[in-house]
């Protein structure tokens, strides 16, 4: 029983460790992007807008920047301190590509962010716009190599097992692993739907307020449209991983559909209860054949069932049925919400510009033209992109269980054999911890947003506080 504890709460540790820390680059990878293009459109227009969102958004940067490093060392300490079974099984394949992520990305970031940070007024324009590239390129470099490192875990190949330990046969192979494209690109376009829906809820907010500045309006409309853009590729990139999931990890995807029995016309469960129990759903709601369609594209398609996944002496060899039944369908539902959301904004902002100005600017959008409840539906939807993206980590994460790597070694394998009270202790500091750094981040935003809509001068001493300094020095 002593193992078992020490299994669930060493489990629950690094789910609330990487929890924390995912939020943080999901912002990051993005944001660095947005502000490339915001530093180069006033470069190209010299218009003031796009330097007071830059100034503005370079500031939760650097925020999100600070709280992902800091998140991510405490998080690297656990392979040790809690999974020492995972780096002398899998370290040979592991440690390198972590090792990757540093050298060729981390580096790169720590270098030029502080040239992005404080170069404004210190260092030519191209060099600054040079460098706020080369930290955007560094963060989804780094996202990269992480990304390819999970993906193996999942989708392994390119490696040999001997005497328990594996080693490298293919680099290519175990970069290139089957499911590293569909849920690298996945992963990059939920990083610039947060980063979009982030800057469309905070423009909002400062709309809400009075702040009806020409560079809330930018800010709106691009936060908008970046939303509306990524949605439908996202779905089509979703439904790609999907299948890609299909084909290598059935179990998974049974989970996430709550099917028991390997069937066609598989219905698409909008509502149940798994029980595991009982080896059945309560209380199902569905629309009939449409799971099928969706993983087989084709009604009557078989879709595999959990109870093709249980050992002779019944135990479950599948993931827990609820957790990532019910994460999944938080994911899909919250991306739905998003794809409204956006779309309809988008309309409404078109019909006003067309309405107004005439058909040869039908292609420029209104921000006036956007309905109040619109405006105030996107505040809280400023974080949805953090609720989809936990949802679907917690989807993948736990779908993958019993394993930790697919077929190699199970979770159970890895976890060290330390005294549960003690996990206990370090899991509780830490969400105590992780609480209220999460509550000061978000009322930093807050904070900002408020002192931005209110006009407040900024602190003359800042390296953010005169456009006009920069300007003359370039």
């Amino acid at each position: 029983m002593e193992a078992l504890d020490t299994l669930i709460l060493s489990r629950i540790q690094f789910a609330a460790n990487i929890s924390f820390h995912i939020l943080f680059p999901t912002i990051t990878i993005a944001l660095g992007w947005v502000l490339l293009f915001f530093r180069i459109r006033f470069t190209q227009t010299g218009d003031d807008k796009w330097m007071a969102a830059y100034r503005f958004w370079v500031k939760i940067f650097a925020l999100s920047f600070a709280m992902g490093v800091v998140s991510g060392i405490t998080m690297s300490f656990q392979f040790g301190t809690n999974w020492p079974g995972f780096m002398e099984t899998v370290g040979n394949i592991a440690g390198p590509l972590l090792a990757y992520e540093v050298l060729t990305a981390f580096f790169l970031e720590a270098v030029f962010v502080g040239i992005m940070l404080f170069g404004f007024s210190r260092v030519p324009r191209w060099l600054h716009t040079l460098a706020t590239g080369l930290v955007a390129f560094g963060t989804t470099v780094s996202a990269f190599w992480i990304i390819v490192l999970n993906s193996w875990m999942h989708t392994p190949q390119g490696f040999e097992m001997i005497d328990g330990v594996a080693h490298a046969t293919s680099w290519w192979e175990i970069i290139f692993n089957p499911s590293m494209p569909y849920r690298f690109a996945h992963m990059l376009m939920a990083s610039f739907l947060t980063v979009g829906f982030l800057i469309a809820g905070v423009s909002a907010f400062r709309w809400v307020l009075g702040d009806r500045s020409r560079e809330v309006r930018s800010m709106l409309k691009t936060g908008v449209l970046i939303g509306a853009v990524l949605i439908p590729l996202q779905i089509l990139a979703g439904d790609k991983h999907g299948l890609n999931t299909l084909e290598y990890q059935p179990a998974k995807v049974a989970a996430m559909e709550g099917n028991w029995d390997t069937e066609p016309n598989v219905p698409l469960l909008l509502f149940a209860l798994p029980d595991e129990e009982t080896r059945e759903n309560r209380f199902e709601i569905g629309i009939p054949n449409v799971a099928s369609l969706i993983l087989t594209h084709s009604f009557d398609g078989e879709v595999p069932g959990l109870n093709d996944f249980v050992a002779e002496d019944g135990t479950a060899l599948h993931p827990p049925v609820l957790p990532v039944f019910w994460s999944f369908r938080v994911m899909v539902g919250t991306g739905v919400a998003m794809l409204l959301l956006s779309w309809s904004a988008v309309w409404f902002m078109w019909r006003r510009r067309n309405r107004h100005q005439g058909r040869s600017n039908a292609h420029r959008l209104a921000v006036e033209g956007l309905p109040k409840v619109l405006v105030w539906a996107m505040v809280p939807m400023a974080f949805s992109g953090w609720v989809a993206t936990l949802a679907g980590w917690y989807t993948t994460e736990i779908g993958r269980q019993p394993w930790l790597v697919q077929g190699v070694m199970t979770t159970e394998m890895a976890v060290a054999d330390v005294p549960s009270p003690m996990v206990l202790g370090t899991l509780l500091t830490y969400l105590a911890v992780y609480a209220a750094l999460l509550s000061a981040y978000i009322g930093v935003i807050i904070y900002m947003a408020r002192k931005a809509a209110a006009g407040e001068p900024q602190t003359p001493n800042t390296p953010f506080a005169n456009d006009n300094v920069m300007t003359a020095a370039e």
